[in-house]
């Protein structure tokens, strides 16, 4: 049976803060943008929920499609949702965090990034989205 809603929806994506240490001090990984919005811009990895999935597997399957890495350990943080957080349509994320042990493992960009790299957490390019304001409040729960 089909329904018919009165509301509109909104879109759901997930989002994976990735940090390691180095001697340097505390590094976080970003991909760079194949498309717009926000095309060549550093972003956390991560993307759309598939209707068929729940929100714990797409947020792996983002990570790995985009960055190569696989079986980690992420810990849900927090739900993002202001209105005009994505420019593309209503879109509430959910942002996971986790550690890697040695950020020398290869990371192989893929899917709709065609760059991944560490960056230090302290010299960070312009982020996509509210990732900065993602990144600035996973800190300050990290300390």
């Amino acid at each position: 049976m089909a329904y018919t809603y009165d509301h509109p929806h909104f879109a759901l994506t997930v989002d994976a803060v990735i940090f390691s240490k180095s001697d340097e001090g505390l590094n976080v990984l970003l991909i760079r943008r194949v498309k717009e919005p926000f095309k060549d811009c550093w972003a956390f990895p991560g993307g759309y929920v598939n209707i068929d999935e729940v929100i714990d597997n797409a947020v792996h399957r983002e990570l790995e499609e985009e960055t190569n890495i696989s079986n980690m350990s992420l810990k849900r943080f927090d739900v993002f949702d202001a209105i005009d957080r994505d420019p593309r349509e209503r879109t509430v994320s959910v942002a996971y965090y986790g550690f890697i042990n040695d950020s020398n493992d290869p990371i192989k960009a893929g899917d709709d990034a065609n760059d991944a790299k560490w960056f230090s957490v302290n010299n960070l390019p312009e982020l996509a989205f509210d990732h900065s304001m993602i990144l600035k409040k996973i800190l300050n729960v990290l300390k």
